[in-house]
């Protein structure tokens, strides 16, 4: 059963896509992002990345660990700027849910954004047609859109008073 679940992963799903939720807690005054990925699409990117031929990414090896290869993979393509700034991802830690990662990370110390650009890479430099939806909600209704690897930034005005 394992081996049937592992090829289905590995050549069956035909979306190439993930999701990342942006969410501003006022509590905590920080940005709070999850971020939904295949597991197999983000293995063969950090194995690509890493120049490495084979690479389990829930059972690593070489004193690494699943947080640590996936949180310096995001670092490379998920940036977000606030206010024309980069602002400091924090990655917090993942689990598994059936075939994606789910990504839990933060951005803590957010007071004010007028203006908010988010890069999702995610992925597209394995597949050509890997989009990369993001959903913002901000004192505001949700604000959703699509990157590509052709559009892989967006710039969200908000208008704040």
């Amino acid at each position: 059963m394992i081996l049937f679940q592992l090829l289905l992963v590995l050549f069956m799903h035909p979306l190439h896509v993930s999701v990342t939720e942006i969410q501003y807690s006022e509590k905590d005054k920080a940005l709070q992002i999850i971020s939904r990925i295949y597991i197999d699409d983000l293995e063969l990117a950090i194995r690509n990345q890493l120049k490495q031929e084979s690479l389990d990414l829930l059972a690593p090896k070489n004193g690494m660990t699943t947080n640590q290869m996936v949180s310096n993979y995001l670092k490379d393509k998920l940036r977000i700027k606030l206010n024309g700034k980069p602002a400091k991802i924090h990655f917090l830690t993942h689990e598994i849910e059936d075939l994606a990662i789910i990504c839990y990370l933060e951005i803590e110390n957010v007071k004010k954004i007028s203006t908010m650009e988010i890069t999702d890479a995610v992925i597209q430099e394995i597949h050509d047609d890997q989009s990369n939806l993001v959903h913002v909600t901000y004192k505001s209704p949700v604000k959703s859109f699509r990157l590509t690897r052709d559009h892989p930034t967006d710039v969200i005005p908000f208008n704040i008073k």
